[in-house]
Order: structure tokens, then C-alpha cells, then sequence
């Protein structure tokens, strides 16, 4: 069915607003308490009082205190990812991810709401480290799985991250944005997804990938008032770190709102001589260009202000700054600070909240909620809902069956509800359950000695040393298999991790944790038969590799691999073995494996192997051998390669590392009790040969993400299951949206999660393959129908135009799809949009050289230090092209470019016609400009350039290329 539609206006979130607050000034003339007027004038009384070393001091991250004005100290920075955390227990909910696997706004907004509730809560005692403008949430797209911080982030797709991210900052803000109860900021502004060499690696945003993927993901937030700045990133983008990327024509033109935009933690030391960046010279020319950039707040040093205030001091000194770029970063700072009542005596309207709300009951049973919601049914042949009626004995096991992890940006668990206990307080004294987790227990005896390695007792344990002679419960340790070769040793002696602390190791730590994970190592086996242990805990940090070896007195520290000690390896329990003979003899077994957040990925790790640890996976397949009513859990942060599962098992349940009430969300969701109805908010490929390397951030090109990814996946963007099943009617297009009627067809009831994506059938350029453009959780009794609207409009289906530097409409036919998934659509129809033709290109005007169509050999470059971009050729031959240009019947005559080359020598640009090696129309020859950014204006003349046909740019190495015009 076609059908020509009037697509009306963009849908607006909506949040609450309550004009509550105080503000001082006379009652005759003072503005209404509250009101951005009542802010404005607190703002620029103070500003006005405010001496200038005052105001430089105000620019660090630990703002100190200014009694003479009645200025508490404050400080920016308070981690709320999940749930308040690095300050005690508090409330941990679904890692980010999981959050956003729920699909559901109204409950992350919730969850926001409690989080912000949870961080006022400490505004009595305000400890060090507590802060009301908080680091959160992460908006950096999910474009390849193997991204390190994975766990922290929403989605692959930018409309859906807007919306999550919207929402948890909503519910942080409180919904008014002139009465802040926390005052959130999105991080890590822009295109941050690798951790490899993160502070020098630059990512390459040709201008649509820009506009259409990544700047959408952050300006939601913002543009909605639930966010109130950015935290830049550490990575380059184009060739100019992201921490002098200039926010000021991007960012703070997505809102009329005052936003408070810091740096990453110690980025400004980046940009110096003695940095990684080595951007500046100095330091009081990286804190100027940070300024002038439109950051506000200098993240560096710890708690140390001196070199900041040092240095801004210098670059007023230096003319680099004035006294107007200082007030307009401090009224920026306090303009926040007065939003979130901090200038008033009782708090503001949140002033009375205290640290009775944290981990409330209320916020319990959200965090349980929450948890079962974020639950993915990745598979199911029938084997679950389990029937706890039915079941006499159930296994439970699996490394990850009786604890729970935590990962840096989480908070402290107040309890813990595992898999094992949730699943056994479910069944109740009806059934027996076992377990086992399926680790081998082990004895390290040195095999030139024969002394076994010995742990000590009770919660501090003590320095591992080699003197027993037998192996004893204080020489055995429980071996964990993490993938990539790394394993944890467990002391059975007191339950404590062994790792590595002054030199020694000791067995004193709950789970492996703390930014240089200490409690790693690899095995590796020798021609002997015996096994060093390689020690992995942060080697990156160590030169060569180091071994672990035992001191004339027993005592086992570092040293080189001649130093290494060479064990004999005893294994005095089989975990899989036991796994097995327990799953054997169960109605069914539930295998609960995944990752630990400190190991397999995380902050400054990116993963290499997207499948599970291989004791993991032979774990499941010799459970799956020995009980064909296996379920498998999966518990991690990220897309995981489960082609065998997929294949074998009976039934795939994933879940995010989801806080204190993970055990029962789970039991929850495999006894039926909540019916499965979280989604995928990733695809899930099928092997690591499916990704091009983590550092191409050209999506378009390299096919990344639902949107462009051709091959076969195994799980779909949108996937998730469910225990009943639903019927879909026939899409029918309405004024400014889409109507589907939805009818549950099954026995239970349970949600759908309705998506409605878009296809352009016909375009100048490569459009996505889908494109999410709404969608809506709907919550169905059995044979109960509703129809859900989900909005679609004009400006949904428009793409950056590069030929124009423009937002375009194009005409042409779109598929309107509405489905379960993205690959698993139930309903079409058809739209005619009378838009736009895009003319042929006019190359006869000056012409962006980062504007291509398509290119090869080249990357995206800093054009000049504050901003502009360029384009670099990497090599001999590297060409771009500018497609369907219109050269007209009497022809282009001649080139005109503006061009850098520092190194010595010359090079050229070549006109060629139709393809990188067609007619040659031209050649300029370029000398070296001796700097980067030394440009030149060159021309040459052209022979045989007109009518209308493709363009090609040829590039000698090192040439940079800044815009052109054909004449």
C-alpha cells in the first residue's frame, strides 16, 4: 500500500516541573523563587563579588570553599553509572547495559529518580569524594562489541541511546531543570569505543557519520534539559583532541540552558610537550585552548588545584586568556551550583533528603524490577519457564551460579542475592538443590623443592609462601578460566582472591578489583610438563614479562622467566566433573558462566576473543552432554559469540552483571513468575571476523552496526524472547505516525517491545539497511489487542547532506517496518515522501575537502589547532571522491586547493575523471609549507573536465588538503 503522508513536528519529552526553591534578593523586586530569572541574579551577584583568584580557583574539580561569600567547597564528579557508587553501600542497579536492554523510559527514569535520591542522600555529611553534579550517564555508541567499557554504554543505535539516556538523566535532574536534584552530564564527548592507546588513537568522523550517528546520541539529553554538559573524552577526533574540541558551536548550541562541561580525569596534562598528546607546549596553553574550547572545569591532579590555577594564572599573564573567558566558564559553574540549591540555607527542595534513602526498600524492589525487566530470552526450545512444582532436584552451576560481581563503576553491594540463592528460596523446601561451581581445585607444589605454595587464614589471609610439604586446605586454590589464558586463583583457606601487593602476593581480596587489576595470571605450561605463572595483574606496565618466583625464604614475589618457579600442577577436585555429576542426577540444570568486569573487559581493555572463557564453554557443553534440560545464563556486559550454545542448548538466558538483586530477578524470570521481555540493544555477531578493526569508526564504509551490517548475525539489534507470543496487525500510516494493533496470542501475559524502523529505497547516497525510528512497550493479558502509535516524522527521515552542508529530505520511497526486531520484522507499508532531489554536485565553489563521497588512503585531520578539518593522504595514490559533479558542457578549466605539507619534498593532487586511476584532467605540484598547518592556495590548469560525472581527487603521501574548486 502506498500512501503520501504530512509527517508533523518531532514528538518533545515531557517532564515534570515543580517551581519550588528559594532564591536571595529584595522582596520588592526579586524574580519568583526558583525561576531561571531567580539563578541569573544569584549568578551575577556573586560573580560580581568574586576577586579573580577567587574565580581561577573555581575552575579545578575541588572548587574550595569561600567563606567571606558563604560558599560551601565543591566538587564535580560524582560517579552514579547504575547506583551511587565509591562511597559505601548504596543501591546497585543493571549496569548501564542492562538498563537499556529493558527498552523501558519510564522505569530507567525511575531508576535515575533513586539514583539522584541515593546521591542527595549524603548532602549532610557531604564525605570526600560526594559531589551533586554527577558523571553520568555514558552515551558513547555501542558500535563494536569488543569496546572495553562496553557495560557502560546503552546501544549501537543513537535514537535509542537518546531516549535511555533522557530518561536516566531526567530522573537524576529530577525533571526541573530550574530546581536541580543532582546535576548530571554525559560522557565521553565524542566517538570514544576503544581503550587501545585511547589517549592518542584518533577517531575519523567524516562529516554524516558525525551528524547522523554520534552527535545524536549526545544532544538528546541536552537538548531535552535532562543533562547539563559533557564530559569530552580522551581520544582525538579527527586529528585534535577531544578535550580542545570546540563546544561552543556544537554543544552549547543544542540548548538555551547554562551548561557545565569538565574534562576527563588528568586529560589536560595530556596536551602537553611532556603528555601523550604533545598537543601544546605548555600547560598554560592546553588550559587556555580548554577554555576557549567551552569547558568549564579542569579534571586533573586529584585533589591538587595548584597546577591549574598555576597555569590559567600564566595564560592571563601571557594574553592567551582574559579576565571575560574566566567569568564566562565560572558563570557557567555557578549558575549549576545555584540550579541545585547550593547557595541556599536548607538545600533547595531537595534539602531534605538524607542517607535514609539509600537502599531503601522502595529502591529494592526497584533494583529487583529492574533486573528481571533488563532479562534477555535469547533462545528457547521449550525448556523454560521452569515448573517448580514439577522439579525434585535442580543443579545450579557454573563459576558465576553463587556470587556476584561488581565492576569499577559500581557501587557497594549492601547484600547479595545469587543465582543459587534465588533460584533455591524460589523452589522452597519442595526441591533439592546442588552445585557446584565447575572450577578445578588445585595444589601448586614447586617442582624443584617439592614445597607446595600456602595461603593464609582468616579475612586478611597473608603472603603466599612456599613451606608445606603436603597439601593441606591452606595449599589448595580454586582455579578461574576468564578466556585469553587468564586465570584467578581463589585461597580455599578464607575464600579470598590471591593478587599482588608490595611486591608480594597475598590472598586478602573479595574479587578482583582496582584500576590495575593485581589478581591475574597465565599459566603457561613447559616441555616438562610443569607450568610457570606468567603474572598479567596491569603487565602492560612492566617492561618484559614477569613471573612469578620463590625467595630463598619461600616468600613468592616477581622476577624475569629465568627466575620462574616451575610447579607441578595438582588437581585435586575436576570442577567440571563435579558439574557434571550434579547436573546428571537433576530434572534440570542451570549453568550460570559470564564474565568477571575487572578481567574479560574493562576501562583501558578492550576484548580480543568475543566468545566465553574455554573452561567456561566446556563447562556447558559437558553439562549439556550429561542433562538435555540445560539452561545456560549467560552473565556479562557485552555481546558474546554463543554459536555452539545456540546450536546445543535447550535454552540462552542473558543477563548484564544486574546489582544485589540478580539472583531473584533471575529466578523470577526462569520460574515465569515475571515473563522475559528485555532486548538486545547490540547486534551479536557471529565471529570477531565480522568487525573490521576497533579503531575504523566509519560505520557507512566498514558496515558496523544493524544499520549497515550485511552478514549473517546470530542475535539481532532488538532481539529478546518471550513465553507467550504475539500477533501483529498491518501498519497503517497516520498524520505524524505509525498505528499497529498488537494482540497477545498465548497463555500468559507478558510485553511486547513494538519497533518501527524505516528504509530509503532509492538515495544519492548509501543509506542504513533500517534505521530505528520509535518504538514502545506495551503490556498485554492473554488475547488482549491494543493498538500503539508510535511517532514518525519528516525530520526522522532526513540525512546530512554533504554536497550542501545540510539536512535533506530526499524524495523517494520508504519502507516503513514495524517488527519484534530488526531482523525479524512482522508488518510493512510504503510512504511516498515528496522531498527533495539532490542537484549534482557544484565543485565551481569552494568545496570542504572532508565533504567526499568516498575515499581510500586517507585519514580526517585537524585542519588548524581550534577547529576545521582536513583530510591527510596516509599514502602514495590516496584518493577522494566527489560524486556526480556538474562540470557543465564547457567544462571545469582550472584547480584551485588549499594545501600543507610539512615534510620535505614535493608531492601533487591529481584530477582524474570517473575512477582513482581515470582520465588524468590535471596535476598541480605542491611544495613542502614546512608545518601542518601551514596552508597554500595552488592551481593548475584543466583539460577535458565537463559535463557531469564522477570526480576523483589523487593525493601524494603526506599531502594535506583542506577545500578545493574546480573552475
Amino acid at each position: 500500500m502506498k500512501r503520501r503522508t504530512v509527517l508533523a513536528a518531532p514528538l518533545a519529552v515531557p517532564f515534570a516541573s515543580a517551581l519550588v526553591g528559594a532564591a536571595a534578593g529584595p522582596a520588592t523586586a526579586a524574580p519568583a523563587a526558583g525561576t531561571r530569572a531567580a539563578t541569573g541574579k544569584v549568578v551575577r551577584e556573586l560573580l560580581a563579588k568574586l576577586t579573580l583568584d577567587e574565580k581561577i580557583s573555581l575552575l579545578h574539580q575541588w572548587q574550595p570553599a569561600i567563606p567571606r561569600l558563604r560558599m560551601k567547597a565543591f566538587r564535580t564528579g560524582t560517579e552514579a553509572l547504575h547506583g551511587l557508587a565509591w562511597l559505601g553501600p548504596a543501591t546497585v542497579f543493571p549496569q548501564a547495559i542492562g538498563l537499556a536492554s529493558t527498552w523501558d523510559p519510564d522505569l530507567i527514569r525511575k531508576v535515575g529518580d533513586a539514583v539522584g535520591d541515593e546521591v542527595r542522600g549524603l548532602q549532610q555529611e557531604r564525605p570526600a569524594g560526594w559531589g551533586l553534579n554527577v558523571w553520568a550517564p555514558v552515551v558513547n555508541l555501542l558500535r563494536d562489541p569488543r569496546w572495553g567499557r562496553n557495560e557502560e554504554g546503552y546501544s549501537e543505535d543513537p535514537y535509542l541511546t537518546g531516549v535511555v539516556s533522557t530518561a536516566y538523566a531526567g530522573g537524576l535532574t529530577g525533571g526541573d531543570p530550574d530546581n536541580l536534584k543532582t546535576a548530571p552530564l554525559v560522557k565521553h564527548y565524542l566517538a570514544n569505543n576503544n581503550e587501545v592507546r585511547r589517549d592518542q588513537t584518533s577517531s575519523d568522523l567524516r562529516p554524516r557519520v558525525l551528524k547522523e550517528f554520534e552527535e545524536p546520541a549526545y544532544r538528546a539529553a541536552i537538548s531535552a534539559d535532562a543533562a547539563c554538559g559533557v564530559m569530552t573524552a580522551y581520544n582525538l577526533v579527527n586529528g585534535r583532541p577531544c578535550t580542545v574540541t570546540d563546544l561552543n558551536d556544537s554543544v552549547r548550541t543544542w540548548t538555551d540552558r547554562t551548561l557545565l562541561n569538565v574534562t576527563d580525569a588528568w586529560a589536560p596534562n595530556n596536551l602537553t610537550a611532556t603528555g601523550s598528546q604533545k598537543y601544546y607546549g605548555t600547560l598554560a596553553e592546553a588550559d587556555a585552548a580548554i577554555l576557549k574550547a567551552g569547558l568549564d572545569s579542569f579534571t586533573t591532579d586529584g585533589e591538587n588545584s595548584e597546577p591549574t590555577i598555576t597555569a590559567v594564572t600564566e595564560a592571563l599573564a601571557q594574553g592567551l586568556l582574559t579576565e571575560r573567558d574566566i567569568d564566562t566558564a565560572v558563570r557557567h559553574i555557578l549558575d549549576i551550583r545555584a540550579r541545585l540549591g547550593d547557595f541556599d540555607e536548607d538545600g533547595g527542595p531537595y534539602g531534605h533528603l538524607d542517607k535514609s534513602v539509600i537502599d531503601s526498600p522502595a529502591h529494592r524492589r526497584l533494583a529487583r524490577r529492574t533486573a528481571a525487566e533488563a532479562v534477555v530470552l535469547l533462545k528457547n526450545d521449550g525448556a523454560l519457564p521452569l515448573d517448580a512444582g514439577a522439579l525434585r532436584k535442580v543443579a545450579v552451576v557454573g563459576p558465576l551460579a553463587d556470587t556476584l560481581y561488581t565492576d569499577w563503576y559500581s557501587g557497594e553491594l549492601p547484600y547479595a542475592i545469587t543465582p543459587l540463592k534465588g533460584i533455591t528460596d524460589r523452589l522452597g523446601a519442595g526441591a533439592e538443590v546442588a552445585t557446584s561451581e565447575g572450577v578445578d581445585r588445585i595444589a601448586l607444589k614447586n617442582a624443584a623443592t617439592g614445597r607446595y605454595v600456602t595461603a593464609g587464614t582468616g579475612d586478611a589471609g597473608a603472603a603466599l609462601a612456599e613451606d608445606a610439604a603436603a597439601a593441606g586446605e591452606t595449599e589448595q586454590f580454586d582455579l578461574f578460566g576468564w578466556g585469553e589464558g587468564v586465570v584467578t586463583l581463589r585461597a580455599v583457606a578464607n575464600g579470598k582472591v590471591v593478587g599482588l601487593r608490595d611486591g608480594q602476593f597475598y590472598n586478602d581480596q573479595d574479587q578482583p578489583n582496582g584500576w590495575f587489576v593485581s589478581q591475574l595470571f597465565r599459566p603457561e605450561e613447559q616441555d616438562d610438563g610443569t607450568v610457570v605463572l606468567r603474572y598479567a595483574g596491569y603487565e602492560d606496565w612492566f617492561g618484559d614479562a614477569v613471573y612469578v618466583r620463590a625467595r630463598e625464604d619461600g616468600a613468592l614475589v616477581l622476577g624475569t622467566v629465568a627466575e620462574a618457579s616451575r610447579y607441578t600442577l595438582e588437581t585435586l577436585r575436576d570442577g567440571v566433573e563435579e558439574a557434571v555429576a550434579a547436573a546428571r542426577a537433576a530434572d534440570t540444570a542451570v549453568v550460570v558462566v559470564g564474565s568477571m568486569p575487572f578481567i574479560n573487559a574493562r576501562e583501558t581493555d578492550d576484548r580480543e576473543d568475543m566468545g566465553l572463557g574455554a573452561s567456561q564453554s566446556a563447562l556447558v557443553r559437558a553439562v549439556r552432554a550429561a542433562n538435555p534440560k540445560t539452561v545456560v545464563v549467560v552473565e556479562n556486559s557485552y555481546p558474546t559469540t554463543l554459536t555452539w550454545e545456540q546450536e546445543h542448548v535447550p535454552a540462552l538466558v542473558w543477563t548484564t552483571h544486574a546489582g544485589q538483586e540478580t539472583g531473584r530477578a533471575l529466578a523470577d524470570v526462569l520460574f515465569g513468575d515475571v515473563n522475559p521481555a528485555g532486548r538486545l540493544t547490540q547486534t551479536w555477531y557471529r565471529s570477531t571476523d565480522d568487525l573490521p578493526s576497533i579503531l575504523e569508526y566509519d560505520n557507512i564504509k566498514y558496515e558496523r552496526t544493524y544499520q549497515y551490517f550485511t552478514g549473517d548475525v546470530l542475535y539481532p539489534f532488538g532481539h529478546g524472547l518471550s513465553y507467550t507470543t504475539f500477533r501483529y496487525g498491518r501498519p497503517r500510516l497516520r498524520r505524524g505516525g505509525v498505528a499497529v494493533s498488537i494482540t497477545n496470542t498465548g497463555r500468559r501475559a507478558g510485553a511486547e517491545v513494538v519497533q518501527l524502523y524505516t528504509r530509503q529505497r532509492s538515495s544519492r547516497v548509501k543509506q542504513p539497511l533500517k534505521k530505528l525510528q520509535g518504538f514502545r512497550k506495551v503490556w498485554l493479558k492473554p488475547g488482549e489487542t491494543r493498538t500503539v502509535t508510535l511517532p514518525l516524522t519528516r525530520r526522522a527521515l532526513a540525512h546530512w547532506d554533504v554536497t550542501r552542508d545540510r539536512w535533506v529530505v530526499e524524495r523517494s520511497t520508504y519502507d516503513v517496518l514495524v517488527g519484534a526486531s530488526s531482523g525479524d520484522i512482522r508488518g510493512r507499508t510504503e510512504l511516498d515522501v515528496h522531498g527533495e532531489t539532490v542537484p549534482p554536485r557544484n565543485l565551481r565553489r569552494p568545496t570542504r575537502a572532508e565533504n567526499f563521497d568516498d575515499y581510500a588512503g586517507v585519514r580526517l585531520v585537524d585542519e588548524a589547532k581550534p577547529r576545521g578539518t582536513a583530510v591527510g593522504a596516509e599514502s602514495e595514490g590516496a584518493w577522494l571522491l566527489f560524486a556526480d559533479a556538474e562540470l557543465l558542457r564547457r567544462g571545469a578549466r582550472r584547480l584551485t586547493a588549499r594545501v600543507a605539507k610539512e615534510s620535505p619534498g614535493a608531492g601533487t593532487v591529481e584530477v582524474r575523471l570517473g575512477a582513482p586511476d581515470g582520465r588524468l584532467a590535471g596535476t598541480v605540484q605542491v611544495e613542502s609549507t614546512g608545518s601542518r598547518y601551514a596552508y597554500t592556495e595552488v592551481t593548475a590548469a584543466l583539460k577535458g573536465a565537463w559535463r557531469r560525472q564522477d570526480v576523483y581527487l589523487v593525493l601524494s603521501e603526506g599531502l594535506r588538503l583542506a577545500d578545493f574548486s574546480l573552475r
